[in-house]
């Protein structure tokens, strides 16, 4: 039976699929992303290097990018990576019950990623160092796929004064995305994570800059401290971290710190609506040193 209930769902559907379309078209229309970022004196000479990356062929790509949405495989892709020379199903089921832990075995199997020995379990490609990688390509699909955006990750410039790699750089809607990606849990971010992430976004000046960790865990009890002390050091008057709801927060309606709780695609969602609804471009001063 039809009900009005259905008809909302299907119209919420529709209006999405219709805004993903206006942005791909948008984006069809406005400057590339590698001229965004020429344009800001950026010319990327290293981009998304395949040397952790567990990811399987490309048409089978499409449903590893849906298994990606769930946390629990994702953090079972974790334990598979960090017993990659050989492990049991036993020591890749903290995060799922047994027999969801088989099925995962059974499509790493599938896909050539795993392969099923005697006496366990291999990864069958490596050694791979981290999930770090793979979880950028998600990220960068996300956007892709759900936004309608070019997206490039693992990126690197040549810069004088801000090094290291850029997890995501993203386009939407004509504006410049950069998107800091963290597989460690909250315990395992350091200070120096936190100020190399703003001298980038400092440097890039992207329109949205995003912190997003892959954890369901709070982001209130460290993360947060951590960055308002980051902000002391910066600013004689420190702006606020205000939460965006549950564990979202933002700096000004531009600068972003986002956990995995719910979705990162509904988090990403909820972040590129608030900019819009809230403000069009970051000022080089938010995130400059005093």
């Amino acid at each position: 039976m039809f009900t009005e209930k259905t008809k909302t769902f299907n119209e919420l559907a529709f209006l999405r699929e219709e805004v993903k379309r206006l942005r791909k078209e948008l984006n069809r229309q406005t400057l590339g992303l590698d001229m965004l970022l020429r344009h800001r004196g950026f010319i990327i000479y290293r981009r998304e290097p395949a040397d952790d990356l567990l990811i399987p062929q490309k048409k089978f790509q499409q449903k590893f990018y849906e298994m990606l949405h769930k946390y629990s495989f994702r953090l079972f892709l974790r334990d598979v990576i960090k017993h990659q020379k050989l492990f049991t199903p036993e020591q890749v089921t903290r995060y799922a019950t047994p027999s969801i832990t088989k099925e995962y075995l059974d499509y790493l199997v599938s896909l050539k990623l795993v392969k099923k020995t005697e006496i366990g379990y291999v990864l069958a490609r490596g050694p791979i160092r981290s999930f770090g990688e793979t979880l950028e390509w998600y990220v960068a699909e996300v956007f892709k796929r759900e936004f309608g955006s070019a997206a490039v990750w693992g990126v690197k410039f040549k810069r004088p004064r801000v090094g290291g790699d850029y997890d995501v750089i993203a386009k939407i809607d004509g504006a410049l995305v950069y998107v800091e990606v963290k597989s460690s849990p909250p315990k395992q971010i350091y200070d120096s994570e936190i100020t190399a992430f703003f001298d980038r976004v400092a440097d890039l000046a992207p329109a949205i800059a995003v912190f997003l960790m892959d954890t369901e865990l709070r982001m209130k009890d460290k993360l947060v401290p951590m960055f308002e002390a980051e902000l002391a050091r910066r600013f004689a008057y420190p702006p606020l971290i205000t939460r965006l709801e549950r564990e979202l927060f933002h700096i000004q309606d531009r600068i972003f710190l986002v956990n995995a709780k719910e979705s990162i695609i509904g988090n990403i969602e909820q972040v590129v609506s608030w900019y819009y609804q809230h403000t069009a471009a970051l000022p080089r001063s938010m995130v400059s040193r005093s």
